[in-house]
């Protein structure tokens, strides 16, 4: 049984309260012209969030969805047009088409069955794009979409209008689907895969990282958003009663994603709040299109004014508002009383046991290597990191420790040798299954998803595993071990650097990960901030037993910190063994200081209490 948060109830309430609001002002005070106005706008909201809930959650804008909308309306045309004008108007449809006559709703229902198989087919490929690939993609469906439309004229009477379909669509139908697709699409976007979906558009592999499989939560949004867009093609149709292919191409695209980029592309609410303000502009600007007489002054008829005026407001905003007027949360979220009012009680965080550590099985990199095109960045890494330990891994700046790091998460596949837990090779996995295997990693570049909630950063990582446990609540714990829990209700993007590197541990943790992969986690910090990392790092390592691999420049942090440490050096591993073996090494010290400075030191003592000696490249040295 799916539960619906109380916060995904009060925003569905919110945001549909003006849609009722319009229905019941267009009908006591404005009969007729007032009552189609906003029944097109009920329709386009059903478009916009059809496309809000592909392109706002992964943030690829779409082009394609107008081309559901065209499939919807041709579909549910054909199944409902008048049969004595179907045989004036498409003579040659084939005998199991012709003269079905099927009423509205059911006509609805099997458009959109036909809208999700065609979603689906063209959502396999478009899922495994991102970016402006992506787009470009959704543009050539709408264009093939165009062109069968015109092509076949037996079905569509090509680019002649379709007429003839019943004018079944009134305000008070188009009221309550308007009210079910802002349920669908913010019900959507609070859901596990909505919020999966936008980590990935903040950050796409620092989303991978923590189990989000990118390709498969785009397909479900693709398809989810096409079916809505289908719908409100379908709803079109049966309001104008006639159209043609030209209606639903580049004109409609451009003006619907004018509605969702205008309000906010990331929420629902946005997509509500442009379509309403794009429609006033529409309706003004029609008026004066035609030129007008205002006595004194007589204004020119001015072509395409309309869309002049939707590309002025799109700047405007875009110039004072990048992310729209309503910004990357919804109203309600905004409304501090009424979010304090929407949220679920929040007792205090029950103690969980620490998991059990494994009593068999290590991280063990075997013989691991690395060559970008001919270039060996890493070869022959080979040692453990054991539960309960700390290894550390040092080297030189271009040693290859990211690299190793990299390979190792599954983000860089290595080009040879293993990466082995409990007789399982994680290299081999895809990326968003590695955390499932038991390992998880915070970036050398900080990787959050800036515009999410730290609270929702966090449960990105905790729901990557369905337990009895609610994902929230296993975030909150891992904040709260971090010492973030106060932060929660801030976006990510606003905390302090120091707070940011914390984060991403706190979202690392709540995976339950058994090996924990650091890159360089306090880089960029004061010896304050470096502190607390190690005091946090030093508890938790104790708590949960876990295993942690700590790349680091800093070298009093590793020396104090590290169990085991491992050297590298253009590429190759050079040393493994104690902070104390690793300070008495030459091999270590000809790698920071170079042969000849090495060879000059009458008592070596390079590494004395976790520092190299004056002059070592590229660490950073606090006093």
């Amino acid at each position: 049984m799916v539960r619906v948060r109380r916060e995904t109830v009060v925003g569905i309430l919110v945001t549909s309260l003006p849609l009722l609001l319009a229905a019941l002002v267009a009908s006591l005070f404005f009969p007729g012209s007032g009552e189609r106005l906003v029944t097109l706008f009920m329709i386009n909201v059903i478009a916009v969030l059809g496309i809000g809930i592909y392109a706002g959650n992964s943030g690829i804008v779409s082009f394609g969805h107008v081309g559901f909308m065209a499939i919807g309306a041709y579909a549910s045309g054909l199944l409902t047009i008048n049969p004595i004008v179907q045989k004036t108007a498409l003579p040659h449809l084939p005998d199991w088409l012709a003269g079905i006559g099927m009423p509205f709703l059911p006509a609805l229902a099997i458009a959109l069955l036909i809208v999700a198989a065609v979603a689906v087919l063209i959502g396999i490929p478009v899922a495994r794009l991102g970016g402006s690939s992506a787009s470009i993609a959704t543009l050539g469906f709408l264009v093939i979409v165009h062109v069968v439309l015109v092509a076949s004229g037996d079905f569509t009477r090509g680019s002649q209008t379709f007429f003839g379909i019943p004018r079944a669509v009134d305000l008070w139908v188009a009221l309550p689907f308007a009210i079910a697709a802002v349920a669908i699409a913010r019900a959507y976007r609070d859901s596990s895969a909505g919020l999966k979906l936008r980590a990935s558009r903040e950050d796409e592999i620092a989303s991978t990282a923590v189990g989000v499989n990118v390709r498969l939560h785009r397909f479900v949004a693709w398809v989810v958003g096409a079916v809505l867009a289908g719908a409100a093609g379908a709803l079109l149709a049966h309001f104008l009663g006639a159209f043609s292919p030209k209606d639903f191409y580049f004109n409609l695209t451009f003006v619907l994603l004018a509605m969702l980029i205008l309000g906010g592309i990331t929420t629902v609410s946005g997509a509500v709040g442009g379509t309403a303000v794009i429609m006033v502009i529409i309706e003004l600007l029609r008026k004066l299109e035609g030129g007008v007489d205002l006595g004194a002054i007589a204004l020119p008829t001015v072509f395409g004014l309309t869309d002049i005026g939707i590309g002025i407001a799109i700047l405007v905003v875009m110039y004072r508002l990048r992310d729209g007027l309503f910004g990357v949360r919804e109203l309600d979220e905004r409304l501090s009383w009424l979010s304090r009012f929407a949220a679920e009680a929040k007792s205090a965080p029950a103690e969980t046991p620490a998991p059990a550590a494994a009593t068999a099985g290590t991280l063990r990199v075997d013989n691991l290597g690395k060559t970008f095109a001919g270039l060996v960045a890493l070869e022959k890494a080979d040692f453990e990191v054991r539960p309960g330990l700390v290894t550390g891994l040092i080297g030189p700046n271009g040693a290859g420790k990211s690299t190793l790091i990299n390979s190792v998460s599954g983000i860089v596949p290595p080009s040879t040798g293993r990466v082995m837990i409990d007789g399982i090779d994680v290299a081999s996995l895809p990326v968003h299954a590695v955390p499932a295997a038991g390992l998880a990693r915070t970036f050398q570049n900080i990787r959050l998803f800036r515009n999410l909630t730290v609270l929702e950063n966090v449960t990105v990582a905790a729901s990557a595993f369905k337990d009895r446990v609610d994902p929230r609540e296993r975030a909150r714990q891992a904040l709260a071990e971090i010492g973030l829990d106060r932060f929660s209700d801030r976006l990510a993007g606003t905390l302090s650097y120091g707070a940011q590197r914390r984060l991403e541990i706190a979202r690392a943790l709540a995976l339950k990960p058994r090996y924990l992969l650091l890159d360089e986690p306090a880089a960029g910090m004061n010896s304050a901030e470096t502190q607390e990392l190690m005091y946090v790092l030093d508890r938790i390592r104790s708590k949960h037993r876990l295993g942690l691999l700590l790349v680091e420049h800093d070298l009093k942090l590793i020396m104090r910190l590290c169990d085991v440490v491992v050297v590298l050096n253009k590429g190759q591993q050079i040393a493994i063994g104690t902070p104390a073996e690793i300070q008495a090494n030459p091999a270590v010290v000809e790698a920071y200081i170079g042969r000849r400075r090495s060879s000059r030191q009458t008592q070596p003592d390079p590494l004395e209490a976790g520092g190299l000696m004056p002059g070592a490249a590229g660490l950073h040295h606090p006093a």
